[in-house]
């Protein structure tokens, strides 16, 4: 629709020339709501995409061993990762290698913090998906340790997250684990977690929770985040995310009555 829109005004002011122009620059503009300044240049889409995996692997490794050791339940949680992703042997060997680089006692994260906000932290959403497949990681074991929360919290600084703004994020995604495959029963402490999982407080109004549903499902779009830089592989784990925010907010819906 803003590209039509800036099509018509420019071919009012310039003719058709001034239409080609107008369609373009909605574009561009277009593009800046969608994905902020980092959309603006796709030649480095690729380098993103790139960064934005290899980040990953690595930073899951450093995770996995933040408490001194890699539990079963982790090496299978990055296995069905590198599933999901559909990689080809080659590239799950580059993964496995990645994460094993990330694990090493004498791997250290602040070159690859800085690498990764050069080529992604233009961009609206990256650093925050990037956090959240962390933190998923995290507690796949069922627990998350006083180190790996540790850990988390220092890659949340270097992603520009204030300690308000980690624990939100945090709280939020741990409860959005609550309804993964749509589960959860409209009980008292579900209701909490579904909001917890929303952002919002209870008491909030029908049309602060839509604001932040609509805005937490934008920020899982998958035109929008392959647009980031996001591998498309990857959206499929993006995807599962917005299933459980679509179904703590169904439950906050049923309850309410909407």
């Amino acid at each position: 629709m803003i590209k039509i829109i800036g099509a018509v005004i420019g071919f009012l002011l310039f003719n058709i020339p001034g239409a080609i122009l107008g369609f373009l620059f909605a574009g561009s503009f277009e593009r800046f709501q969608n994905y902020g300044s980092g959309g603006f240049n796709p030649f480095t889409q690729g380098n993103r995409q790139a960064v934005f995996l290899r980040t990953v692997f690595l930073l899951k490794g450093k995770l996995a061993k933040a408490d001194g050791h890699i539990s079963q339940a982790e090496v299978d949680h990055t296995e069905n990762f590198i599933r999901q992703l559909g990689m080809s042997a080659e590239h799950r060997q580059q993964a496995i290698e990645w994460f094993k680089q990330g694990s090493a006692a004498d791997f250290h994260i602040e070159q690859t913090l800085q690498e990764f906000m050069a080529a992604c932290g233009q961009t609206r959403n990256l650093p925050q998906v990037l956090l959240v497949y962390l933190i998923v990681m995290a507690m796949a074991d069922g627990v998350m340790d006083s180190a790996e929360e540790a850990l988390l919290r220092f890659i949340g600084s270097h992603l520009g997250y204030s300690e308000a703004q980690f624990r939100q994020l945090l709280e939020m995604t741990l409860n959005q684990s609550h309804f993964s495959g749509g589960g959860g029963a409209a009980s008292p402490s579900a209701l909490d977690e579904a909001y917890k999982a929303l952002g919002v407080e209870s008491s909030c109004t029908d049309q602060e929770l839509k604001r932040a549903y609509r805005k937490l499902m934008s920020q899982y779009h998958p035109d929008k985040l392959m647009g980031q830089g996001v591998p498309e592989d990857m959206l499929k784990v993006a995807t599962e995310q917005a299933k459980e925010i679509q179904a703590a907010y169904d439950l906050i819906k049923k309850n309410r009555g909407l």
